[in-house]
């Protein structure tokens, strides 16, 4: 820059009176997704598969260059002999991970949702779902869990594997569910997709005597005026709106579906039917193939008419880079503009 130029620039910063935009810094792109004073516990994943693989010899964890962004490093310390690095090459990772299990082990295999379902779609498909054989795929950063843009955001998932024949599908909500779902896909014979929140995870289950069972919804909170269905981290957007909506008199459940596949139908159509509830599906997802159009599907099917339907979820779209707070207020996912939706459907 010539230092003509350079004194006009320096000159007219200098008369601005607008502060200057504060840089988007890496940490509001990953931020917890736990509200402000949560609870939360360090790398459930990492810590109950290192636990379970203390009682069982056949448990084998691997990655593919992801091992510390995905917790799988806690397992990989506590035991270096069955920890497998298969480098950044996930088609060889599913491959490897098959093969795994053909010899009798029941492999881990990690790395980002993004990855496993369109990187190594076909290797999962053709290698693992057609064999049914007993490969674990736990996949982080699912639907807009990062702030980095759609080259790391999964918003598409839960629609590419809930498609696949034999996959059982998983999308735990917090810590303790991640904890109780580990053992259960591990003992769950055929192969699994479990999305999965990792570092410091909010533990917000604990205070509803909840316990993971795989295939099964579990009502969490019982209401009169509203129903929410829910999986994911959405369910603990959901209990976080039911709160904000009581202090307007406005009662609501919240239905857990950790099991996207096989779909719990008979709990479903049962809550949905209880007459003059609005029925709210809500997921870290693409509105296109995911929870919602599954619920639909249930009630359509069993003719259920609740008197009024709502999808809350993310847009056919993809979706902006930036601070993950912001990014879920614009998505409409985050519990007060939920909560402010539902009040206005109402």
């Amino acid at each position: 820059m010539n230092q003509a130029v350079k004194k006009s620039s320096e000159a007219i910063e200098a008369k601005t009176d607008a502060p200057a935009k504060p840089r988007l810094t890496t940490s509001a792109m990953i931020a917890s997704l736990a509200a402000e004073g949560q609870a939360t516990r360090p790398a459930p994943f990492g810590h109950a598969l290192a636990d379970l693989a203390n009682v069982r010899a056949d448990i084998v964890g691997m990655t593919a260059d992801l091992a510390k962004y995905t917790d799988l490093h806690i397992f990989a310390k506590e035991h270096p002999d069955r920890f497998y690095e298969m480098g950044m090459a996930e088609q060889l990772l599913m491959g490897a991970a098959a093969g795994m299990a053909r010899e009798g082990m029941v492999p881990f295999a990690t790395t980002y949702a993004v990855f496993a379902s369109r990187r190594a779609y076909d290797f999962i498909c053709m290698a693992i779902a057609e064999e049914s054989l007993n490969v674990k795929i736990v996949a982080a950063l699912p639907g807009l869990t990062t702030g980095y843009g759609p080259s790391h955001q999964a918003t598409d998932d839960l629609a590419i594997f809930r498609a696949m024949p034999n996959l059982t599908v998983v999308d735990p909500c917090d810590a303790l569910d991640i904890e109780q779902a580990v053992p259960q896909i591990a003992a769950h014979q055929g192969p699994v997709y479990m999305r999965l929140l990792r570092g410091n995870v909010p533990a917000v289950l604990d205070e509803y005597n909840y316990k993971f069972e795989l295939g099964r919804a579990k009502m969490i909170r019982d209401g009169r005026d509203v129903l929410i269905i829910s999986t994911g981290l959405m369910t603990m957007r959901a209990l976080e709106a039911a709160k904000l909506l009581q202090k307007d008199s406005v009662d609501v459940g919240v239905l857990h579906v950790p099991t996207i596949k096989p779909l719990d139908e008979e709990t479903i159509r049962r809550e949905a039917a209880k007459s003059g509830r609005m029925v709210v599906v809500a997921e870290n997802h693409s509105v296109v193939g995911g929870l919602g159009e599954a619920v639909a599907g249930v009630l359509m099917r069993a003719n259920v008419r609740p008197p009024a339907f709502r999808q809350i979820g993310l847009p056919d779209a993809f979706l902006d880079a930036g601070a993950l707070p912001t990014l879920h207020d614009r998505y409409r996912i985050s519990a007060a503009v939920m909560a402010g939706d539902i009040k206005s459907w109402l």
